[in-house]
C-alpha cells in the first residue's frame, strides 16, 4: 500500500437544482492526512462522495494519480479507493471477521478464497481499531461504535492507496477516537478524511480545508488556517487558539456566549 495523488480541480456538485459544492479545488500528496472541517451542511460529505464516485461533479474534475477517478474501471477504483462513509445502513448477516475479509474482495477473482496473506492482512486490520477481540461476533449484534470499527478494519484491509473517511470518529470513544486516527496517521496511503473535532483534525491532519455553503474558505498547514477570526466567521463562535506545549499543535477552546453560570453558595441553600 502506497500513498497516490488526489487532485480535485474546479468541481460543482448539485442535487436537483441545489449547489452542493461550487467550484471547489484542492490536492492530496501521496502519504498526506487532508482534513476536511467546517460546520454541517457546508460540502464535505458530498466533496468525499465525489471522489469515491457515488456523487459525479456537474464540472470540475477528480482525477487520481492524474487519471480521471470517473473513468476507471470499477474494480481498478477499488483497488485505488476504500471510503468509509458516516452511515452505511448495513446491516451484514456476517461474523466481523468475514466483514472485515471483504475488503480484500477487489484483489480477488470470483470464487477465490482468502490466501494466507489475506488472513493476515484480516488480522492486522483488526488489531488496527482495536477489534480483535470482536472477530467472532455477529456484525449485527455490535454497538455504533464497535461497527464503526469494523468498517475501518475492513477499509485497511482492502489496502487502498486513497482513503476517504467521513466522521470516521462518530460513536467512538475517546480512547479509540485516538487510536483509530493515530493507525490512519501511521498509513502509507494518502488519507482524506472529513472531521467535526477540530483539535484533533488539528493533530492529525498535515493540512486543512474549511469549507463554508460549499466552498473552500481557507486552506493550508492547521496551526496557519485556526485562528479565532476564521472560528468567528465560519462557526459563528467565539474562541481561543494556542499551540499546547506537550503536542505542538494548535488547541481551539472554544468560549460560549453566556458567562458559566456561578456555583450556588451555600447560604443561598441553607435553611433558615
Amino acid at each position: 500500500m502506497t500513498g497516490t495523488r488526489l487532485v480535485i480541480d474546479g468541481v460543482t456538485l448539485t442535487a436537483g437544482a441545489y449547489r452542493l459544492v461550487e467550484d471547489v479545488s484542492l490536492a492530496a500528496r501521496p502519504g498526506e492526512v487532508i482534513g476536511l472541517v467546517g460546520p454541517n451542511g457546508s460540502g464535505k460529505s458530498s466533496l468525499l462522495r465525489a471522489v469515491y464516485r457515488v456523487l459525479r461533479p456537474v464540472t470540475g474534475r477528480v482525477s487520481v494519480d492524474g487519471t480521471d477517478a470517473w473513468s476507471l474501471p470499477v474494480r481498478q477504483l477499488a483497488r485505488t479507493v476504500a471510503a468509509v462513509v458516516q452511515e452505511s445502513g448495513a446491516e451484514f448477516d456476517l461474523s466481523v471477521r468475514e466483514v472485515v475479509a471483504m475488503g480484500r474482495t477487489p484483489h480477488k477473482r470470483l470464487l477465490d478464497g482468502d490466501t494466507p496473506e489475506d488472513a493476515a492482512l484480516i488480522t492486522s486490520a483488526l488489531a488496527a481499531v482495536d477489534a480483535t477481540d470482536l472477530a467472532h461476533r455477529p456484525f449485527d449484534q455490535l454497538s455504533g461504535g464497535e461497527r464503526q470499527r469494523v468498517l475501518i478494519a475492513r477499509a485497511l484491509a482492502q489496502q487502498p492507496s486513497l482513503l476517504v473517511l467521513d466522521e470516521p470518529t462518530n460513536h467512538l470513544d475517546i480512547r479509540h477516537q485516538l487510536e483509530v486516527l493515530g493507525a490512519l496517521r501511521r498509513l502509507p496511503a494518502t488519507v482524506m478524511v472529513a472531521l467535526h473535532d477540530l483539535n484533533l483534525a488539528a493533530y492529525y491532519c498535515d493540512r486543512l480545508y474549511v469549507l463554508r455553503d460549499g466552498k473552500v474558505t481557507a486552506a493550508g498547514p492547521p496551526a496557519d488556517v485556526l485562528t479565532p477570526q476564521l472560528l468567528d466567521e465560519v462557526y459563528g463562535v467565539m474562541g481561543e487558539v494556542t499551540i499546547h506545549p506537550r503536542t505542538g499543535a494548535p488547541q481551539v477552546t472554544f468560549l460560549p456566549a453566556e458567562p458559566h453560570p456561578a456555583a450556588p453558595t451555600g447560604a443561598e441553600h441553607s435553611s433558615s
